[in-house]
């Protein structure tokens, strides 16, 4: 049978050894694969440390701080009361004996403060600059050993908005309202 490449006048190959048999080896595969595993680890990485580095909005800290006073409540087993200090601007967890504080520092400024639930009576609302604000707040509220809380709404002040969430004594949650149907 013939040789399909062709011969010099010598008798060797037009065609060095290796052009007959072309292909990757396995060290040239193992190499794109580790530098591809490094490329794409350098970028998850980077990726995760700017978004890990974007500072939280106010509902966000307020939830993160909900969740770290019932979770010691229930592990210690006793009432803690939770309070927003707005000079020192943080939340300030305690027993009476010791108090743990909560960093409050939004991505946009805003003041936060505890209310009545809505059912209670004496409650006060004030309209500014079209936003309904209620005005009578509650100094502090409960979160109880057995994982329950005092019935109690939160009023979130921004710049330009107030948003008021009522939080239910069972599960320490925002209480979801149904949409009025259209």
């Amino acid at each position: 049978m013939s040789d399909p490449a062709p011969r010099l006048a010598g008798g060797g190959s037009a065609f060095p050894q290796c052009a007959r048999h072309a292909g990757f080896t396995l060290l040239e595969i193992l190499v794109v694969i580790g530098l591809i595993a490094m490329l794409t680890t350098v970028l998850i990485v980077g990726t995760s440390r700017l978004l890990g580095d974007r500072q939280p909005t106010a509902d966000e800290i307020f939830w993160k701080t909900v969740g770290e006073v019932r979770k010691s409540a229930l592990l210690e087993n006793r009432d803690i009361r939770l309070r927003f200090d707005p000079k020192s601007k943080e939340f300030v967890a305690g027993t009476g004996e010791q108090e743990r504080r909560f960093p409050f520092l939004p991505r946009e400024p805003a003041d936060v403060d505890f209310l009545a639930p809505a059912s209670a009576s004496g409650s006060a609302s004030i309209l500014i600059a079209g936003q309904l604000v209620e005005t009578q707040t509650l100094p502090f509220v409960t979160f109880y050993g057995d994982g329950t809380c005092a019935p109690f709404r939160v009023q979130i002040q921004r710049k330009t908005t107030a948003s008021i969430l009522e939080i239910d004594p069972w599960t320490c949650a925002a209480i979801l309202k149904a949409q009025p149907s259209t």
